[in-house]
């Protein structure tokens, strides 16, 4: 696969791919680039409905401008001793940084998000953090809070005052569960407004077929989730002669 930046050509057949309904994998093999590397470059240039091969192309002459000026110190890549690619490691930490951020997490969120993802040990300390990241504490400390009333993350203390932050293992059944009930919420809201518009009229149907669309998304949402977490995070139950009993049926 080639290497390097994206020439200002190979920008302009991302906008047409996209433009023609193709995936970014697609692109990606008639580019010959990695698809990591589409992905990231529509998404931190206004995305796939907005992206502009010439905009795309001046914003990341600018920022290689002010790299080249300010000559910051790049973030460490959590290789942790596994014989990784740090640059592959960096890379792939970009993107997944870049679809946590389209999902609607703020940008520091997401750092935090996507580093305390990759990490092998499950957790780090907030210094970890801040010099993985190469922020401010006090901008680890905002992000961190942040996720933490968010149920994203999970806090943890140690000898003396030093804390850990990690992912709880129930972290993807928790936000699925809580993105259900939202929009439970919204069927439940739009039902009422059946009654305050007048039954039969135009806006009390629109608002009567959203709620039962939102409604059956919702029912669907939650027993899927129930069932993905029983069947693939389920632990075996030990047998009565201390072995393991049977593995959940994964399909």
């Amino acid at each position: 696969m080639p290497g390097g930046r994206l020439t200002q050509q190979e920008r302009q057949q991302i906008a047409t791919g996209l433009a023609d309904g193709l995936a970014y994998a697609e692109i990606a093999r008639r580019l010959d680039r990695p698809t990591s590397t589409i992905t990231r470059e529509v998404m931190r240039n206004g995305g796939p409905t907005a992206y502009r091969a010439d905009l795309a192309h001046r914003a990341t002459e600018r920022r290689a401008h002010r790299r080249r000026q300010a000559a910051p110190r790049r973030p460490e890549a959590l290789t942790e001793d596994h014989g990784r690619d740090p640059e592959a490691v960096r890379a792939y930490e970009e993107t997944l940084t870049t679809v946590f951020i389209a999902s609607g997490t703020p940008k520091m969120m997401a750092r935090v998000m996507a580093c305390l993802t990759l990490t092998d040990t499950g957790s780090l300390t907030a210094a970890e953090l801040a010099r993985r990241l190469q922020v401010s504490p006090a901008s680890v400390s905002k992000a961190v809070t942040f996720l933490e009333g968010q149920g994203l993350i999970r806090r943890e203390r140690e000898e003396g005052r030093r804390e850990r932050y990690g992912f709880d293992e129930d972290i993807w059944y928790q936000s699925m569960i809580a993105s259900a009930r939202s929009t439970a919420q919204v069927a439940e809201t739009s039902r009422q407004g059946v009654a305050v518009m007048g039954p039969g009229t135009p806006a009390a149907t629109r608002l009567e077929n959203a709620a039962r669309f939102l409604d059956f998304v919702a029912e669907t949402m939650i027993r899927a989730t129930e069932q993905a977490r029983e069947v693939l995070f389920t632990k075996p139950e030990a047998a009565s002669d201390g072995t393991a009993g049977p593995r959940p049926d994964r399909g």
